[in-house]
C-alpha cells in the first residue's frame, strides 16, 4: 500500500512539473539561493570569513538565478554558474557542498540535457576550474593538498553522472515505449489481416458452394424443360438429380454457416449441435462428375502416377479448383465434354482441366460479373502452389494448376467445410 501510496505522490510531482515547469525551477532556484548563502557564510575552524559579503551574494544570486534558463541554454548556464563558483573561491569562501549547489545543479542538467561530447567539454573544464581555484584559495591553507583536490573533483563528478544516468533511463524508457507503440501497431495491422484473409477465404468459399451448385442446378433444369415432352423417363432422372443438388447446396451453406455462427465455448458437437461434414476432398471427384452429368456435361477423369495422400488443405484446394473449372465449363461455354487429368509427380499434383467448348471463359467477362479465375489463384497461391488460365489454341478452354502435396505457407485452408 505504501508502494501505492509513494508511486501516486509520484506520478502527481511529475504532471505538476510537466504542467508548471517555471513554478519548479523558481523553487529550485530559491532553495539553491539558500544553500549557497548557507555555504557562504561557513569557515573552517580557527579562520576568519571573507569581508566581501556584497560580492558572494551577487555571485551566488547570479549563479542561481541563471539555472532558469537550464532547459534551453544549460551550455551557457554551466559557463556563468562555474564562473561565479570560481570568482567566490578565488574571494576566499570555502570549497563546500552547498556553495557549490548551483554549479552542481547546472552540471546535472547539462549532462542529462545535452550530448556526451558537450558534457565532457564543459564539465570537464568546469571541474578543472573550480578544482585549481579550491587548491589556490586561501580559505583552504588549512586542508591539505590532497583533500583540496579530491572534496571538488567528487562533489563536481556527482551530478555529471546523475545527470548522465538520468538521460540514459529517459532514452530506455522512450524506446521502451516506441517498441510497445510498435508492438501494439503491429497486433492491430495484423488483426485486420488475419480478418481480411479471413474473410476473402469465407468469400472464395461460399462463392465456390453457391456458384457450382446453382449453376448445376440451372443446367439441369434446362435439360430437363428440353427433355419434358420428347423423354419423360429422363426428365423424370434429371429431375431427380436437380434435388440432389440443392440438398447438397443447402447442406454445405449450412456447414458453412454454421462454422460463422459458432464461437469458442461451442468448439465441441454436443448431443444437440448439428454434426459437421468433412470438408470435401478428391474422394468426391465421383459425385461431381455424376452431377455435371445429369447437366448434360460428360466429365472424364484421368489419374496417372501413383496417388498420394494429401493434406486436408491440399485436398480441399485441388477439389474446389476442379469444380470451379467444371462449374465454369457448365456456365460458360457450349461444351458437351470435359476433362480432368491428375498427376502425380515427385512432391507435387498437376492437375488439367480441360474442354472442347468455345464459349468465353469467365477470366473474359465484363468486368466485375466473375470472380471464378481470381479465387482459384488465390486458393492455389494460398498453400503455394501455381495457377493458369486460357483458351487452347486447338479450341476450348484449359485450367492447369501445381499443387504442393504438403502446404507451404500457414494459409492453407485445411479446416473450412
Amino acid at each position: 500500500m505504501s508502494i501505492t501510496l509513494e508511486r501516486r505522490y509520484a506520478d502527481r510531482l511529475e504532471e505538476f512539473s510537466a504542467r508548471h515547469p517555471f513554478l519548479v525551477d523558481l523553487a529550485m532556484v530559491l532553495a539553491l539561493m539558500g544553500c549557497s548563502a548557507l555555504g557562504g557564510s561557513l569557515t573552517l575552524p580557527g579562520a576568519e570569513p571573507p569581508d566581501q559579503d556584497k560580492a558572494a551574494t551577487v555571485l551566488t544570486g547570479v549563479a542561481c538565478l541563471v539555472l532558469l534558463k537550464h532547459r534551453t541554454h544549460p551550455r551557457t548556464v554551466v559557463v556563468v554558474a562555474g564562473g561565479c563558483t570560481v570568482a567566490a573561491v578565488t574571494l576566499g569562501y570555502l570549497v563546500t557542498p552547498l556553495l557549490l549547489a548551483p554549479v552542481m545543479a547546472a552540471l546535472y542538467w547539462l549532462a542529462a540535457l545535452t550530448d556526451r561530447k558537450s558534457t565532457r567539454a564543459y564539465g570537464l573544464t568546469t571541474l578543472v576550474a573550480v578544482t585549481l581555484a579550491a587548491v589556490f584559495s586561501d580559505s583552504m591553507n588549512h586542508v591539505s593538498l590532497l583533500l583540496r583536490t579530491i572534496g571538488p573533483v567528487f562533489w563536481l563528478m556527482l551530478p555529471l553522472a546523475a545527470g548522465k544516468t538520468t538521460q540514459l533511463r529517459r532514452a530506455y524508457l522512450q524506446a521502451v515505449q516506441a517498441r510497445a507503440e510498435h508492438a501494439e501497431r503491429t497486433r492491430e495491422e495484423e488483426a485486420r489481416q488475419r480478418v481480411t484473409e479471413e474473410r476473402m477465404r469465407i468469400a472464395r468459399e461460399l462463392h465456390d458452394v453457391v456458384a457450382h451448385h446453382m449453376a448445376l442446378a440451372n443446367a439441369q433444369a434446362g435439360t430437363a424443360a428440353h427433355l419434358a415432352l420428347s423423354n419423360p423417363e429422363q426428365t423424370r432422372k434429371i429431375l431427380t438429380d436437380l434435388t440432389g443438388t440443392t440438398s447438397s447446396a443447402l447442406r454445405e451453406l449450412k456447414a458453412a454457416l454454421g462454422l460463422l455462427r459458432q464461437n469458442d465455448h461451442e468448439g465441441d458437437t454436443g448431443p444437440g449441435s448439428p454434426a459437421l461434414e468433412p470438408a470435401p476432398g478428391l474422394a468426391r471427384l465421383p459425385e461431381l462428375v455424376s452431377a455435371c452429368a445429369s447437366a448434360g456435361l460428360e466429365v472424364t477423369v484421368i489419374t496417372e502416377g501413383e496417388p498420394q495422400p494429401l493434406s486436408p488443405g491440399v485436398d480441399l484446394t485441388a477439389f474446389r479448383i476442379v469444380q470451379e473449372a467444371l462449374t465454369n465449363v457448365t456456365k460458360h461455354a457450349t461444351a458437351e465434354a470435359a476433362r480432368v487429368r491428375l498427376a502425380y509427380t515427385g512432391s507435387r499434383l498437376l492437375i488439367t482441366v480441360t474442354d472442347d467448348g468455345t464459349g468465353k471463359p469467365v477470366a473474359e467477362a465484363p468486368q466485375g460479373r466473375g470472380f471464378g479465375l481470381m479465387g482459384m489463384r488465390e486458393r492455389a497461391h494460398s498453400i503455394g502452389g501455381e495457377l493458369c488460365a486460357g483458351p487452347r489454341p486447338q479450341g476450348g478452354f484449359e485450367v492447369t494448376t501445381a499443387l504442393p502435396l504438403q502446404p507451404t505457407t500457414h494459409l492453407a485452408e485445411g479446416t473450412t467445410p
